[in-house]
């Protein structure tokens, strides 16, 4: 053990002595630290906009039911917020939602519309990414670890210093594997170090944390080995170099974007354009149409209001609403197909993730942060699912002679973030099973 500790001693003191890599290891800690640290302001103002947002709406919603006291103007100028927040791991891994929408205001009108009109924010913006410790992991860590370890065996075969070190060692290991351990941590530890910080500040569990932590050190060991195997096959250093690099952008970029590209091309989706339009069509032409025709189609799919869809004035709002509801049937098929094939591409692209180390690295991070497309999805289901509880709790009033009072809104759906219904759903099971 005292030769072992004397072993890790003196490479530690080699390494420190060259300037280079102690340059390399204080841009990587800086590089890491600001990009956590980018995260963190980012999942900062997320949190602040969600926080203006719901004050904001919760006005909004309170002047409408102040101004109407006709349940159909009511639901009609009644906007509700939904919004996904950033988990405690985003900041790490901001992932897709720069892209994908994660706030929407909705109302009762047909809900497609709604969804596919939004846009996340400016688009070109959104193209350019972020820099986030998941990005300087998967893409910048290979580089650094290939400048430390591409030419630990060249550089002393070049020196004359190769076979008398062999020669002099007690074993392979005391001497290539502490040296390799050393440079190995000291990279770690750079990269890892403002990630624990950003965590114990952002409240991610411990076993989170680990995980996250594992993932790195599996990924970082992989470059390392490649790194080793090639540098023990040659003597030239910059032939070795060069051949790490060019497998790195194979992998880290061109393998991606072929995929992206390939997958595009095989996956046919509608585009939300067409949706848009499908339903607008649908919903412009219900204005012309005889009202019997709107309302048999909107009894289809609602059968328990046939006997409540008879309209025998110019305007009523029972018919307006089921036109709404008529047009997101129109649509639906579209945003069905839109749906799946964007799920396709996502599996797709995670077959292609084996083909790539740094992608794949970046899809488990984001999955475990929940900012992946998975995430978006799951939104978009949280989106929908409560916009057929506002219905469900508008028609009544709509479609039967009941009063409608100003009291029945205490009853009004209230939009539950996924992350939230998801741990109200576990609390609720961990309390079913304690009471059993």
């Amino acid at each position: 053990m005292k030769y072992f500790l004397n072993q890790i001693s003196r490479e530690w003191k080699f390494l420190l002595a060259q300037k280079y890599i102690v340059v390399l290891l204080l841009c990587t800690l800086l590089t890491s630290g600001f990009a956590v640290f980018s995260g963190l302001q980012e999942v900062k103002q997320q949190n602040t906009t969600i926080e203006r947002l719901i004050e904001a709406d919760r006005l909004d919603r309170e002047q409408a039911q102040t101004k109407h006291a006709n349940v159909g103007s009511l639901a009609y100028y009644s906007f509700h917020l939904t919004y996904e927040p950033p988990s405690d791991l985003a900041f790490a891994a901001l992932g897709e939602r720069d892209i994908y929408p994660w706030k929407h205001r909705i109302k009762m009108l047909a809900l497609e519309g709604q969804i596919y009109e939004s846009d996340a924010q400016n688009a070109e913006l959104a193209k350019s990414g972020k820099i986030d410790f998941v990005f300087v992991v998967s893409a910048l860590s290979p580089l650094l670890i290939i400048l430390l370890f591409h030419d630990l065996f060249a550089h002393e075969r070049s020196n004359g210093r190769f076979d008398l070190l062999v020669t002099a060692a007690r074993s392979t290991f005391s001497l290539w594997g502490i040296r390799s351990l050393v440079r190995f941590l000291s990279v770690l530890l750079c990269l890892m170090i403002p990630f624990w910080i950003g965590a114990w500040y952002s409240g991610v569990g411990v076993g989170i944390s680990l995980v996250v932590t594992l993932l790195c050190v599996v990924y970082l060991a992989f470059w390392m080995a490649l790194s080793l195997w090639l540098g023990n096959k040659g003597s030239n250093a910059p032939s070795i170099a060069s051949r790490l690099i060019g497998f790195w952008v194979v992998v880290a970029f061109i393998i991606p974007i072929l995929g992206d590209l390939a997958i595009k091309h095989q996956v046919e989706s509608p585009k939300g354009g067409d949706i848009v339009l499908t339903l607008r069509e649908a919903v412009n032409d219900a204005w012309d149409i005889p009202k019997r025709v709107t309302m048999r189609a909107f009894v289809a799919t609602h059968p328990q209001w046939k006997e409540h869809v008879a309209v025998e004035r110019m305007f009523e709002w029972k018919w307006y609403y089921a036109f709404q509801q008529v047009g997101d049937q129109k649509a639906g098929r579209l945003s069905r197909a839109y749906q799946d094939a964007a799920q396709t591409k996502y599996d797709y692209a995670g077959y292609v993730s084996w083909l790539s180390p740094p992608l794949l690295l970046q899809r488990k991070l984001t999955r475990l942060a929940n900012t992946d497309a998975i995430a978006a999805f799951n939104y978009e289901k949280g989106i929908r699912q409560f916009h057929s509880e506002l219905r469900a709790f508008y028609y009544p009033w709509l479609f039967t002679s009941e009063k409608f009072t100003k009291e029945a809104l205490v009853d009004l759906p209230v939009f539950q973030p996924v992350s939230q219904r998801a741990l109200k759903k576990s609390s609720q099971l961990i309390e079913n099973k304690v009471t059993k």
